[in-house]
């Protein structure tokens, strides 16, 4: 039989054996245990209400950190691409940037040799003006001096148109003489083919003027025409101004091939003799004061004028030549003359050159 419970629920009950009794205390404790569930409920409650509550605003924050995120996630794929764009700019600047160094390093290789080229330049345009400087005062050493040889060609025209007309009226002279021995001839004779001046510059007379076939012996109508002759040595020896120049006068004879060379070697030689001879004893010795100058000469046929296998060549080297031979001194003189010219110091410094 149970007993009642009196007093406190927690206090021990002792039973009529002596045993403690337990059931007041385990109903306590099911209360107890019943409010602790209650509030374990209503914690669970309040905690599934506050933890409900937390988790709709976790996961709005979730909904708007994944919002966010595939902003941020736009953002950066919108970001690589600009990234990427940027990379490629970037790269593409590198290879300009490179090109561009290249292009320095060419640019500035290029300028160190144009540089160097100026500077060669430089030199060689200082070269050119210090030669130029030397050119400008050699100009000048030029120009004084081509005065100077300006001067002495003025000076050696003078003298060189002196000695012209000195030799000038030297082979006038002997030109004017010879002219008149063969006029007079062909005025004499008749005929101008008898007596001419041959290439030599002597006086050539026809053998047929002079004498007969084979003979040395003058013919009485050649005298009027060495008694001419006579005439014209006489006037020309008797000038001094013409004795200066003269030195000999040579009566030459030839022959033709006709013969042998003995033969007509001495018949030459004769024939030159006998005109010497006529010339010096005729006309009173008109040429007696001037025998020294006259000399006869025999070649035989040594020395043609014409072709000795025609009979008009052997007639041409049948002959009598006059040669009038000038003074080499004479000459001579008239050269020295023009040689004695006093040459500028600087003409003879450059060998009497003008450069």
């Amino acid at each position: 039989m149970r007993r009642a419970y009196v007093g406190r629920s927690d206090s021990m009950v002792k039973t009529g054996e002596g045993e403690q009794g337990f059931w007041p205390s385990y109903a306590d404790m099911m209360s107890a245990v019943a409010l602790i569930l209650f509030f374990l409920m209503l914690l669970s409650y309040i905690s599934n209400m506050i933890t409900g509550n937390s988790l709709k605003d976790t996961e709005a924050q979730l909904d708007v950190t994944r919002q966010s995120l595939l902003q941020k996630e736009k953002d950066l794929n919108d970001l690589e691409r600009v990234l990427s764009v940027t990379i490629k700019e970037v790269d593409d600047a590198k290879a300009e940037l490179e090109q561009l160094s290249s292009d320095l390093a060419d640019t500035q290789e290029t300028l160190a040799e144009k540089e160097e080229d100026l500077q060669q330049k430089e030199r060689d345009l200082a070269a050119q003006d210090k030669l130029l400087a030397d050119q400008e005062a050699k100009l000048a050493e030029q120009q004084i001096l081509i005065g100077e040889q300006e001067e002495y060609m003025r000076a050696a025209s003078r003298e060189l148109l002196e000695v012209r007309g000195q030799m000038e009226t030297i082979v006038g002279l002997r030109a004017a003489i010879l002219k008149q021995i063969v006029d007079s001839v062909g005025q004499i004779m008749g005929d101008a083919s008898k007596a001419r001046i041959n290439e030599n510059g002597n006086i050539s007379l026809s053998d047929g003027v002079l004498f007969d076939l084979n003979s040395h012996d003058i013919k009485a109508e050649a005298y009027p025409t060495l008694d001419r002759l006579i005439d014209v040595f006489a006037q020309l020896l008797s000038d001094p101004e013409n004795l200066q120049y003269v030195d000999s006068i040579v009566i030459a004879g030839h022959t033709d091939n006709t013969g042998t060379e003995e033969i007509n070697q001495n018949l030459s030689t004769l024939r030159a003799n006998a005109v010497l001879n006529y010339l010096m004893g005729h006309d009173n010795g008109k040429l007696d004061p001037y025998a020294a100058y006259f000399s006869a000469a025999g070649y035989g046929w040594n020395r043609p004028i014409a072709d000795n296998n025609t009979a008009e060549g052997q007639a041409q080297n049948r002959r009598i030549e006059i040669s009038i031979i000038l003074k080499d001194d004479s000459v001579m003189d008239i050269v020295q003359n023009y040689l004695n010219i006093e040459v500028p110091e600087s003409v003879e410094r450059n060998g009497g050159a003008i450069e």
